[in-house]
Parts: C-alpha cells; sequence; structure tokens
C-alpha cells in the first residue's frame, strides 16, 4: 500500500505536536515493516512483536528528532534494528556472566544458593510495590498490562481477549508501561 508523501508529513508534524491519531496513524502504516524486519532477524513471534512495540515507544519518545528529509520507515528500520542488537549483546553478557558464575560455584563449591527468607521478602515487597503501582492506572491500563506481562498472552492472545484490533491493543499498552514508568519515577523522587 503506497503511502501519500503529503500525508506521512502532515501525520509526522501532528505526531511531533502529541496528537494520538497521528501516532495511530504511524503505528497501523508502519507496524507490519517493523514486525516483518524483526521476524526475519529474530525467527520468534514473541520476541518479533516486543521489540516492535519497543521500537514505536521509542520512537514516539523521540518523534521530534526525525528529519522530515529522511524516509520515516528506514528511521524505524534503524531503531528496531539497534533495539535488536542492544537485545542481543544483553543475552550474550548474560550467557558469559552465567558461565562465570556458573565456573566460580564449581571452584569455590558453594554449598547452598536458595534465596534466604529475607531475599524472598525483598522479591515480594517490589512484586507488592508494582502491584500497587499498576493499581493506580485506569481499569483498561491494568488489565492490557496484566494480560501481557503476568499471563505472558501474545497483542494477538489480548486482542482476542478483549474483541479489539491489535493495534488498539499495542497502543493502549504503550500508554500503559508509559503511564506505569510515570507512576514508579515519582515514587522513588519522594
Amino acid at each position: 500500500m503506497e503511502i501519500n508523501r503529503e500525508e506521512l508529513l502532515t501525520k509526522i508534524k501532528a505526531a511531533k505536536d502529541g496528537n494520538q491519531t497521528a501516532f495511530n496513524y504511524l503505528l497501523d502504516k508502519f507496524w507490519n515493516d517493523v514486525y516483518g524486519f524483526q521476524l526475519k532477524k529474530t525467527r520468534d513471534e514473541y520476541e518479533a512483536e516486543d521489540i516492535s512495540i519497543q521500537t514505536f515507544s521509542k520512537a514516539f519518545n523521540k518523534i521530534h528528532t526525525f528529519d522530515e528529509s529522511y524516509s520515516f520507515s528506514t528511521w524505524l528500520i534503524a531503531i528496531s534494528k539497534n533495539l535488536h542488537v542492544d537485545l542481543i549483546r544483553k543475552k550474550n553478557a548474560s550467557i558469559r556472566s552465567k558461565t562465570t558464575s556458573e565456573n566460580v560455584t564449581q571452584v569455590h563449591r558453594i554449598a547452598d544458593e536458595t534465596p534466604t527468607i529475607e531475599d524472598k521478602l525483598i522479591k515480594d515487597q517490589h512484586l507488592d510495590q508494582l502491584l500497587t503501582d499498576i493499581k493506580q492506572l485506569k481499569p483498561h491500563y491494568q488489565e492490557v498490562i496484566n494480560l501481557r506481562y503476568f499471563q505472558e498472552k501474545s497483542y494477538k492472545e489480548i486482542a482476542e481477549a478483549l474483541n479489539e484490533p491489535m493495534n488498539n491493543v499495542k497502543v493502549k499498552l504503550l500508554r500503559a508501561k508509559k503511564l506505569l514508568a510515570e507512576i514508579i519515577e515519582n515514587r522513588n523522587r519522594l
């Protein structure tokens, strides 16, 4: 589907001004490009969806930096590619760290690595605080956060559960994550 350049530039300008409809338009028009690119890279639908939504989240946060003399889809793909590279680096660092940790454990023969009562209490407190933070969101945002992160549903499964188009679910999840991050940041400042 061919996108009219003038219409695209108008939507990008509106998005830079914070227009949510323009964001929805851009997400709808370019989702398949970014998702298809990531699906080829990752060969994993869940990971491709996750990186794609991160791509749009980052793009919408940084849309004011987009230079209209360049291709918007190329800009999105570059963001997506960088996120994928970062993910691979994190995975590789985690593997190296785990391997090193396992070697140290074998050398020192650490007797017991089970979490202490204190570790469990700290972990539970953090989860309790997160749940408290989530409860500050509007119910429809709580629901998408719950379905995505606690029930580990795909975007398609969430769309079916809520009987909403998948793009609405993606936008709703973007907003929910942004609002939740603001709640956590505000609480941490106190």
